[in-house]
């Protein structure tokens, strides 16, 4: 039987010279003799009709091998019929290795299929069944043999929708020399098949396809409330998004997340749909990254990646964009694979003999020296900030911050209040940089407003340390706009998770006022509910200037009413 999939557990591998038409030995070769290697060697070197399975010659020496060697033997098969690979394991299992070595065109499939023998007649066994949906192989083919003879090939392949809850269709057996049908023709039919299942769009082609993932506690409406998001950041990223899973589980499985069969149904579901990333909507811990992608050659990212990387999108400024490489960087360093398959190499030559750093070590020492790099120039940065924050006090000009959840209308406001063009995309964190802006109030009242990032519930830790220097420009405010998308069935989560980390960045004690936004988009009845709910907050629509009177008007009071306070504390008052 197979097991293991596609990652490693101290195997040890033997590439014999020759170039291409030589394939690679890997697995258990210990204690073999020269004779018995050279014949593994004549295995490697083997090709096979690409119509066939495999060739009775070639079954035939696979068998007296594991016969011999007292040890299952088999080969990974390209689709031309060349050997990629010969496997060496024990009398139980066999160990496949990581496939991303070997060039496959294999569509949807992998474009291998792996072929090997059970020595004690057993058919194929689940492991068997598992590496085939885990690694998208063609086929799984067991040779059966009798003293070293082989008798029978028993062979499986993946479907694209599950036959009797099964996700793999078992063929019948054959004899090695009767082969009746052309594996050839069969597989590209296979593809075929799965390509029904989903066609990709000629206009998807260099996106990104994922499927998104989450597996959580809450109930079914906040879990579906917390993947909708999801789905919005993914579209914020460009990613096409293929497909949704939502597992119900009172107790998370430390090591996968989720159940290895549950993981097996989207395996096939990947295939079947053509994806090539995974997105959790939890964030997973470095083991939890390396158990899955133990299982599947698919990428695997989390939520908190994906806002990185969203992030690493948008951001314009100097400061921004080193803030965001910080964050990146200080996210990646625990997750550093533990496997070095470098194993050591020298860094050095008079002082550095020995084992000397291995690749992981001299990663982690980059990533440290970049971060302590990228620590100076944001102090440098935040002086800049700083200075640029004195001169503006010098001004003696009033502020007011806008604040709310990420796709609120934010910057659509301050375009409109101060005609800028401000990008402003109906995408969450369309705006990353803080901007500023000179707006006079009726009355010759004249402050600076400021847009800043957009809030997310469960903003990464890092990402928000990362910001504080950009969210200190909130602690500069005199008034705190409260910018909220009354279209958002949610928009009540949304309200206490920038409450929440207000109170987090201890800006709670600033005045603050609430404005509903797009109220073209809802009901007069949803207004007259939300102001109900919300004493002393206003409706606009941050599109139309025309409907900003009631905006303007609290603003203005709350400015003067905070300028006043502050005047009176240094002996002025403030001229209107």
């Amino acid at each position: 039987m197979a097991t293991g999939g596609c990652f490693g557990s101290g195997a040890v591998e033997y590439i014999f010279p020759g170039g291409a038409t030589i394939g690679t030995i890997t697995g258990n070769i210990g204690g073999l003799k020269t004779a018995q290697l050279k014949g593994l060697e004549r295995i490697a070197s083997r090709r096979v009709s690409p119509d066939m399975v495999i060739s009775p010659e070639l079954a035939k020496e696979l068998c007296a091998a594991a016969f011999d060697l007292g040890r299952q033997v088999g080969v990974l098969l390209s689709r031309g019929g060349q050997v990629e690979a010969v496997m060496v394991g024990d009398h139980r299992s066999i160990m496949i290795p990581a496939l991303k070595q070997f060039r496959t065109s294999g569509g949807r499939l992998k474009g291998l299929r792996c072929v090997h023998t059970h020595l004690a007649g057993e058919d194929i066994s689940e492991d068997d069944l598992m590496d085939l949906l885990f690694l998208r192989l063609d086929m799984m083919t067991v040779v059966k043999m009798e003293q070293g003879i082989a008798t029978r090939l028993y062979s499986a392949h993946l479907v694209p929708q599950a036959v009797e809850g099964r996700n793999w269709v078992l063929l019948p057996p054959e004899i090695p020399s009767q082969q009746p049908r052309s594996c050839r023709e069969f597989i590209a039919g296979l593809e075929d098949e799965f390509a029904r299942a989903r066609p990709v769009r000629e206009i998807d082609a260099g996106r990104d396809r994922a499927i998104l993932i989450s597996v959580t506690p809450l109930s079914k409406a906040k879990a579906q409330e917390s993947m909708d998001e999801l789905s919005e950041l993914a579209r914020s990223a460009e990613v096409i998004v293929l497909d949704t899973v939502v597992q119900r589980r009172e107790k998370i499985n430390p090591r996968l997340i989720l159940g290895k069969g549950k993981l097996g149904e989207i395996m096939l579901t990947a295939l079947r749909l053509n994806a090539n990333l995974l997105i959790f909507d939890q964030e997973l811990n470095p083991s939890q990254v390396r158990s899955i992608t133990d299982h599947t050659e698919l990428r695997v990212i989390d939520r908190t990646q994906l806002i990185l990387d969203i992030f690493a999108r948008r951001a314009l400024s100097r400061e921004g964009k080193l803030q965001i490489e910080m964050a990146q960087l200080k996210y990646m360093l625990p997750r550093l694979t533990t496997r070095d398959d470098a194993l050591s190499r020298l860094t050095g030559g008079i002082g550095g003999r020995g084992p000397g750093e291995t690749r992981l070590e001299v990663d982690r020492r980059r990533i440290n020296d970049r971060l302590s790099k990228l620590a100076k120039k944001l102090k440098e940065v935040g002086r800049e900030r700083e200075q640029r924050r004195a001169r503006r006090r010098k001004k003696d000009l009033p502020v007011l911050s806008l604040v709310g959840y990420t796709n609120a209308g934010k910057s659509t406001l301050l375009n409109t209040l101060t005609n800028s063009a401000i990008v402003a995309e109906d995408k969450l964190f369309a705006t990353l940089d803080p901007t500023s802006r000179r707006l006079r109030f009726p009355e010759d009242v004249e402050v600076i407003i400021t847009d800043t990032v957009g809030f997310i519930r469960h903003l990464p830790e890092e990402l928000l340390k990362a910001f504080k220097a950009t969210l200190e420009e909130l602690h500069e405010a005199d008034v705190l706009v409260h910018v909220i998308d009354i279209s958002n069935p949610r928009c009540a989560d949304h309200i206490q998770v920038v409450e929440e980390l207000l109170r987090e960045l201890e800006l709670d004690t600033l005045p603050c006022l609430k404005v509903f936004n797009k109220i073209d988009l809802v009901t007069p009845e949803v207004v007259a509910e939300q102001l109900r709910l919300h004493g002393g907050a206003v409706v606009l629509n941050a599109r139309d200037a025309a409907t900003f009177g009631s905006f303007l008007d609290r603003a203005r009071s709350l400015v003067l009413k905070k300028w006043q306070i502050r005047g009176e504390a240094k002996g002025r008052r403030l001229d209107v």
